[in-house]
């Protein structure tokens, strides 16, 4: 199997959709020997954060000289992207005889009389195989959709981090903070520590489940903290406390935004607790892979002219923590938005958050066939933009945003994955550079 065969299967599983269940995963990881009980797990949910938290995680542990693997999902701009081990993507060779290896499993599953596997199940089984082929130590998985019925759900983590909870996937996970921190629970284990910076509803939900399980609970803003002591150009200077560990001190970090030191903190308290267990992770490979974690699409900044700022706010609370952090970075400064959202995300909720008066917008849609149209979006926004345009592609918008805010200004390309995946591969090549 080739590369690209290797994604025309996985295209062809899309008939089988979202499916929540952790049956058929269990089953097809039965047929493979259980490759996911052959390495230590750090398992991670959350509405907002969680891949730059997992990000951390897994630079601290690989700092410490362990043998890593990261799982994250979507992809910016290819699938390898989403197999990590030791900070670097699986090659397309690899992918393709992993995906081989699963697919005929798979076959033979289907053949059974088994139902079929949808393509994430696929995907994380063929991800717990190749980490176990490469005799991994530790593997950070991310959690794709929820928690409790999500397939990375069959691991028993050394730690269960769930960043935080928002109203997001109410089609899937329930209409309220609530019922959908009750899907992210469901990654807790019995006594497992669990790492938070859920509030209010949602950490009551957390609490309950944790007391339930016997789990250890370590809550942001209880059980540590964290603060911005200063920004340092496009770096920004953190500290960390806890009531169990003391002062963690300070630490510089590519990251910029409150809501980074507080997924700084999750991080630090996260590594600290493993550290119990795992004498080579130290206070200073814990600063080490803190200060060097590199994570794109997260506030990204590409110093051109205009300077870009590339960021995956997808609802209203990211998005809110964008526009803090865009203020705090761009101070007085009017920003260019290239916007392009998905159809079931609360739009109104996105650009009410994001969008004010002096800003300019040219809105895209997404590379994805839940892309809400430019004029819906527009219709949206309605007139609390200074000049509103749309765009037939990504490239022509991005064109367009760079005309509008000029030499000195900044523009920010926002609203989905689905869009600043692509976005990124215009705007490097623009410059002449590869996106990292």
């Amino acid at each position: 199997m080739t590369y690209e065969q290797a994604l025309e299967y996985l295209a062809s599983l899309n008939k089988f959709g979202i499916n929540f269940g952790l049956a058929r995963i269990e089953k097809l990881l039965s047929l493979m020997g259980h490759p996911e009980r052959r390495f230590k797990v750090v398992h991670i949910t959350g509405s907002n954060g969680k891949g730059s938290t997992s990000a951390m995680l897994e630079a601290v542990l690989r700092a410490s000289g362990i043998k890593t693997a990261l799982y994250t999902s979507p992809h910016l701009v290819e699938y390898t992207e989403r197999m990590m081990v030791n900070g670097q993507p699986i090659d397309r060779q690899e992918f393709a005889a992993a995906i081989e290896y699963t697919g005929n499993l798979v076959a033979a599953m289907a053949c059974s009389g088994s139902e079929h596997p949808t393509e994430f199940e696929v995907l994380t089984a063929a991800a717990f195989h190749y980490f176990a082929a490469a005799a991994v130590d530790y593997a950070v998985i991310e959690v794709g959709l929820g928690g409790l019925l999500d397939s990375t759900n069959v691991v028993i983590p050394e730690a269960a981090v769930i960043t935080n909870v928002t109203l997001e996937h109410t089609d899937r996970c329930g209409s309220t903070v609530a019922e959908i921190a009750r899907h992210k629970a469901g990654i807790i284990k019995q006594g497992v520590p669990v790492i938070t910076a859920a509030k209010g509803a949602a950490l009551e939900v957390i609490q309950a489940e944790a007391v339930n399980k016997a789990a250890p609970l370590y809550s942001l803003g209880q059980d540590f903290s964290a603060a911005v002591m200063r920004q340092e150009g496009y770096r920004q200077v953190v500290a960390v406390t806890s009531s169990q560990y003391g002062d963690f001190g300070h630490f510089t970090t590519n990251l910029l935004g409150w809501h980074q030191a507080e997924n700084s903190a999750v991080g630090v308290m996260t590594s600290l607790i493993l550290a119990e267990k795992e004498s080579k992770i130290t206070l200073a490979a814990i600063r080490a892979g803190l200060t060097e974690v590199y994570w794109p699409g997260r506030f990204e900044v590409v110093k051109d002219q205009p300077v870009v700022v590339i960021d995956g706010a997808h609802n209203p609370d990211g998005a809110r923590a964008l526009r803090r952090t865009l203020d705090e970075v761009f101070f007085g400064k009017n920003i260019t938005f290239l916007l392009g959202i998905l159809a079931d995300k609360d739009i109104g909720g996105i650009t009410g958050e994001l969008v004010r008066s002096s800003d300019d917008v040219v809105i895209v849609r997404p590379l994805s066939e839940r892309g809400a149209e430019p004029d819906a979006v527009a219709t949206q926004l309605g007139g609390k933009a200074k000049a509103i345009e749309l765009a037939a592609s990504i490239g022509e918008g991005y064109k367009k945003a760079r005309l509008l805010a000029g030499p000195g200004g900044v523009v920010c390309v926002t609203g989905s994955l689905y869009l600043i995946g692509p976005a990124r591969k215009v705007i490097y090549e623009g410059i002449g550079g590869a996106a990292g």
